[in-house]
C-alpha cells in the first residue's frame, strides 16, 4: 500500500512527524517512488494509514508546501510539484551539508579582486548590448576565452566547437533529449548527480545503471549493456565523483572509450569537479573525441550562482545540433554573466580564485580524513565533499536515512545514498559537504556532530 513505507521511519525518528513528512516526500521524489505532478492521497486517508493525528499530517503538508515540494489546489487535493525540488537550500540555521557548494571565501583577496573586476567591467560595458538577445553559445570573445581556459584540461578545446550555456544542468537536459531516443537507455553510474535523475524522469528517459567500485565505473558493465539493450548515451562523472569522490583511473577511461567507439555510443563527460584537483588523468574526450561531449562549469569551484557552463562538442555538426537543442530549452545564457566571466578569464582572476579554493579544499579534505579516519571515510585531497560508508547494526537500525535524521536533530544535514541511487539498491552511506558559507570553525563543529552521532549509533542509543 502506498506510503506505508513511511511508518517505520515515523516511529523510529526523533524528529516530530510533521517535520519528517516533508523529508519523506523529498526522498520519495528523489528515489522515484513519487513522480512530478502525482496526486497525493487525501489528508484524512493518509493520517489513517500512518496512524497519525489528522492535524499532524496537515501541518506536515504545510511544511512541504513551504519547501516547494507540493502544491495544493482547492477541491482537487495536493500534488507533487512538477519539478524535482530535491534538497533544501541553506536556511541560515545549523550546518547545511546537503547542497554540494564550494567553500565561500568572501574575505579572500582573490575573491575581492574578482568582485572589483566585475564592477569595473560592468561600468565600462555597453549595457544595452548586454540587455539584448544574442546568438546562442556566447559571443566569439566568450567562446575564445572559454576555450583558452578549458585548454588547461582539454588541450584540443577550440572555440568553433564550444558553447557557453546557462549551467551544466541545462546542458545535461539538452543532451539527454538530443541523444537518447524513445526506446533507448541512458547508461549511468549506480550513484549519480540527482539532477540527471530528475531530467530523466521529466523526459521519460530510461536510466540503465552500470556497476562501479571504489575506483569508479567498471568498463565491463558498459560492454554488457551495449550488447544487451539499445543504448542512447553514457553519462558519467569521472573526477571527484559525486557522491563517492572516486576518480576514474586512466586505464578505465581508455577501456570505456574503446567500448563506446566500437558500439558508437556517445559519451556525456560531466567534469563539474575536474578543475579542483591540481592534476587529473586525461579526459575521455581525448580517447574518443568523435563521440564525447565534455562539460565543465564554474559552480563547483567558484559558486553555484554563476550559472555558466562550457560544453565542447565532438564535431561541427553536433555543435549545431546541440546549439539548437539548448536554444529550444534555455534560449541563451545571460550575456551579463557571460561578460563578467570572460573578464575574469582574460584578467586572470579565475586562476587566482581557483588556486584559493583549491587551498581551502585541501584543508577541509584533510580535516575530514583526520576526524573521520576510523570510519572509512572517502575523500580526495582537493575535494570539499566526502563519502561516509555506514554499517547497519544487527537489529537493522541506523541505516543511512536514519543517520541523516540523527544529524538533523543535531543541527547538521547530510544526504543519504538513496538520493543518488539509480539501481534500487542504495548503499548504506552519506555524502557530507564542507562547502558553502561554513567557516573552518563551523566545519569543526559539524564534523564533531557527525562523530558524536556515529558513536551513539554504534552504541545503539535510541535517544539520539
Amino acid at each position: 500500500m502506498p506510503f506505508t513505507h513511511w511508518i517505520a521511519r515515523l516511529r523510529s525518528s526523533t524528529l516530530p512527524a510533521y517535520q519528517l513528512i516533508p523529508e519523506l516526500i523529498a526522498q520519495d521524489l528523489q528515489s522515484g517512488r513519487l513522480a512530478p505532478r502525482e496526486r497525493l492521497p487525501p489528508l484524512r486517508d493518509l493520517a489513517s494509514k500512518l496512524d497519525l493525528n489528522y492535524t499532524t499530517v496537515v501541518r506536515g503538508f504545510a511544511e512541504a508546501r513551504e519547501r516547494g515540494l507540493i502544491v495544493s489546489r482547492p477541491g482537487l487535493g495536493s500534488f507533487v510539484r512538477g519539478s524535482f525540488i530535491g534538497l533544501p537550500l541553506r536556511a541560515g540555521t545549523g550546518a547545511e551539508m546537503t547542497m554540494n557548494m564550494p567553500p565561500e571565501l568572501s574575505e579572500h583577496p582573490a575573491i575581492q579582486r574578482a568582485q572589483e573586476q566585475a564592477a569595473r567591467s560592468m561600468a565600462q560595458a555597453n549595457f544595452q548590448d548586454l540587455m539584448r538577445y544574442q546568438d546562442f553559445g556566447g559571443t566569439p570573445r566568450d567562446r575564445h576565452l572559454a576555450a583558452q581556459w578549458m585548454a588547461q584540461w582539454v588541450p584540443e578545446a577550440v572555440p568553433e566547437r564550444l558553447l557557453v550555456a546557462p549551467g551544466i544542468h541545462s546542458v545535461l537536459l539538452a543532451l539527454t533529449s538530443l541523444l537518447v531516443k524513445p526506446g533507448q537507455s541512458l547508461c549511468v553510474e549506480p550513484l549519480v548527480y540527482p539532477g540527471i535523475k530528475a531530467i530523466a524522469a521529466q523526459l521519460g528517459t530510461r536510466l540503465h545503471p552500470l556497476s562501479m567500485d571504489e575506483q569508479g565505473l567498471i568498463p565491463e558493465s558498459l560492454e554488457a549493456a551495449c550488447k544487451s539493450l539499445p543504448v542512447g548515451a553514457l553519462y558519467l562523472c569521472p573526477n571527484l565523483h559525486n557522491p563517492t569522490t572516486a576518480t576514474l583511473p586512466i586505464r578505465r577511461r581508455e577501456q570505456l572509450a574503446d567500448i563506446a567507439l566500437r558500439h558508437s555510443v556517445p559519451i556525456i563527460e560531466d567534469d563539474a569537479y575536474g578543475m579542483l584537483p591540481t592534476a587529473v588523468p586525461p579526459p575521455l574526450i581525448e580517447f574518443a573525441p568523435e563521440l564525447t561531449y565534455y562539460i565543465s562549469g564554474l559552480s563547483k569551484w567558484l559558486g553555484a550562482g554563476v550559472r555558466t557552463a562550457h560544453v565542447l562538442t565532438p564535431t561541427s555538426a553536433t555543435h549545431q545540433r546541440l546549439a539548437g537543442a539548448l536554444r529550444a530549452t534555455t534560449v541563451m545564457a545571460s550575456p551579463l554573466i557571460n561578460h563578467v566571466v570572460s573578464e575574469w578569464f582574460e584578467q586572470g582572476h579565475s586562476a587566482e580564485v581557483l588556486a584559493a579554493v583549491r587551498e581551502e579544499c585541501q584543508w577541509r579534505s584533510q580535516t575530514i580524513r583526520t576526524r573521520l579516519a576510523n570510519h572509512g571515510v572517502r575523500t580526495q585531497p582537493n575535494g570539499f565533499h566526502a563519502w561516509l560508508p555506514l554499517l547497519a547494526r544487527e537489529d537493522g537500525h541506523c541505516i543511512a536515512s536514519e543517520m541523516a535524521d540523527k544529524l538533523r536533530s543535531l543541527g547538521v544535514a547530510a544526504v543519504a545514498g538513496s538520493t543518488f541511487c539509480t539501481d534500487r539498491n542504495p548503499p548504506e552511506g552519506l555524502r557530507l559537504c564542507l562547502g558553502g558559507s561554513l567557516t573552518r570553525d563551523d566545519c569543526g563543529r559539524a564534523l564533531q556532530a557527525v562523530v558524536d552521532a556515529l558513536a551513539h549509533c554504534q552504541a545503539g542509543d535510541s535517544n539520539t
